[in-house]
């Protein structure tokens, strides 16, 4: 019966669920490295670990794995224009990021409304993507703001209701 799951209708059903928008990055050989992820999610408090999927086909995350660690940076509704810039692949999107690096040496951006810097802990293969686990090593926010949404193809945000 999955194998008869109709591709299209995957992507319509799944995109009416929203998603917060993060950048997962690294610095294999010195050089900043970042991936778009709407999976992030947390795992496990105890020991405290964070999770997120990533395709298997991508270029960027073996880089990033071989490093043994990540950050996850949290992006704000104010930031759809750094989400777009690394996402596309013309240009350095690092040349007008602002960053300096977490504990683990990952690009952590001060911006982001939270930065969570990870060693990983396990790697599982998930159909034509892999699910990444991070032990959480250190911890930062901004304390305000609202974080990026992603739902049925467009950004958006998320008002907390008092």
């Amino acid at each position: 019966m999955a194998d008869q799951i109709d591709g299209d209708l995957y992507r319509k059903v799944l995109g009416r669920y929203p998603t917060g928008v993060t950048l997962v990055t690294g610095c294999p050989d010195g050089e900043p490295a970042a991936i778009v992820i709407g999976s992030f999610v947390s795992v496990s408090m105890d020991p405290p670990l964070v999770g997120f999927l990533v395709g298997e086909d991508s270029s960027t995350w073996p880089r990033i794995e071989s490093t043994g660690s990540f950050c996850v940076n949290v992006l704000s509704d104010q930031q759809s224009g750094l989400s777009n810039a690394f996402f596309r692949r013309d240009g350095d999107p690092w040349a007008e990021t602002g960053w300096e690096p977490a504990p683990s040496g990952s690009p952590l951006i001060p911006a982001c409304l939270a930065s969570i810097d990870c060693s990983i802990h396990e790697v599982v293969d998930a159909g034509d993507h892999v699910f990444v686990m991070g032990l959480i090593e250190h911890l930062s926010h901004v304390g305000e703001g609202s974080p990026l949404v992603f739902l049925g193809g467009r950004y958006g945000s998320f008002t907390e209701f008092g």
